[in-house]
């Protein structure tokens, strides 16, 4: 695995990104911004799950005025996303937003831009150019055709060049399509061209069942060649759903370490016992686990042990009985129908 980009650090609320700072995980609220309450709810569920950044959709005057009201009841820093309406940008920043996701190319008259930009230098507020494949220029689809990676990270390039031309570098940015290949080869030819911290996700990835998979390949595949500062999986599914796939993916790659890793064998002819159904129980009751423990739960007796001997704990069953062990070594035997109360409880001992 390659070694991290050293792109510039940015500051999102008190949060560093790039460099070689942390991997910071983000989401994006589901509600309606102007509901303060859900919102409220839904990013302190967040917050419990690991979410370090969150972002809200702000389409009108109504969501971005009630911002400074989510503001107070929330802990992690708030991006306000944005489009075209340089008003919205401006009462998201008077609201008390730690960041803006706006496209400046895409605001109108320079004067427009010029007073976002002023307002959000003053507040210390770093700016995300978010270039998405559904929304790419009209002049840039009919000069490649269709939305190539080159012509997303042109794109980027044009919005970058306006805010320079402002003396604006306070930069994140993002090439987000739903195609992982696309998404991938867009990141690689930006990152070899420009040192801004990148915000990567694959865009619309869809339901878990597949969107947990594509951004899994996709991702996986830029964080192992270093590229990434923060990272979303888009899922149509709850956003802590998002948050646990998120950390799933940092912590194969060993660049974030947050709460239980299980492994467990696919089982084979050796199994004897329901092998499914105990790493189910077990996945639900350690799932509020925030210490980076790995636990293993193997089907086979015989060559359970060593197979999971870097696992801190572990069990594995046999016909009517199993065993308990960590690192490799047997702690004991148990009846089959005692392994997840023997296991819990030496976890917590």
């Amino acid at each position: 695995m390659k070694a991290r980009k050293r792109t510039k650090v940015i500051y999102v609320g008190g949060i560093p990104i790039g460099g070689r700072n942390p991997v910071i995980v983000q989401s994006m609220t589901k509600t309606d911004t102007a509901d303060v309450k859900s919102t409220v709810r839904q990013i302190q569920s967040l917050e419990k799950s690991g979410c370090e950044i969150i972002r809200l959709a702000v389409p009108d005057m109504r969501a971005a005025k009630s911002l400074s009201k989510i503001r107070k009841s929330v802990h992690i820093p708030m991006i306000a996303d944005i489009h075209f309406d340089w008003r919205l940008a401006l009462e998201a920043i008077r609201q008390g937003i730690d960041g803006l996701r706006i496209n400046p190319g895409n605001i109108g008259a320079r004067w427009k831009i010029k007073e976002v930009i002023s307002a959000a230098e003053d507040k210390e507020i770093p700016i995300r150019i978010g270039v998405n494949a559904g929304s790419l220029e009209k002049d840039l689809l009919r000069k490649y055709g269709h939305p190539t990676p080159e012509a997303l990270v042109e794109s980027a390039g044009r919005h970058i060049q306006i805010l320079k031309e402002m003396n604006f570098s306070n930069i994140k940015v993002s090439l987000k399509a739903s195609d992982v290949v696309k998404t991938v080869e867009a990141y690689r030819l930006f990152s070899k061209k420009y040192d801004h911290p990148l915000h990567i996700g694959i865009s619309e990835a869809g339901p878990p069942s597949v969107g947990i998979i594509k951004s899994s390949v996709g991702l996986g595949i830029l964080l192992a060649e270093g590229i990434g500062d923060t990272i979303r999986v888009s899922l149509t599914a709850e956003p802590e759903e998002e948050i646990r796939v998120a950390y799933a993916i940092l912590g194969s790659l060993g660049l974030r370490k947050k709460g239980v890793n299980i492994i467990s064998c696919p089982t084979c002819g050796r199994c004897r016992i329901d092998l499914k159904s105990l790493v189910k129980k077990v996945e639900h009751k350690v799932r509020n686990i925030d210490k980076p423990i790995t636990i293993a739960v193997m089907g086979c007796v015989v060559n359970g042990p060593g197979e999971a001997r870097e696992a801190d704990f572990g069990i594995a069953g046999g016909k009517g009985r199993g065993i308990l062990f960590r690192k490799g070594e047997i702690v004991r035997k148990v009846k089959e129908e005692e392994l997840l109360d023997a296991l819990l409880k030496e976890i917590d001992h």
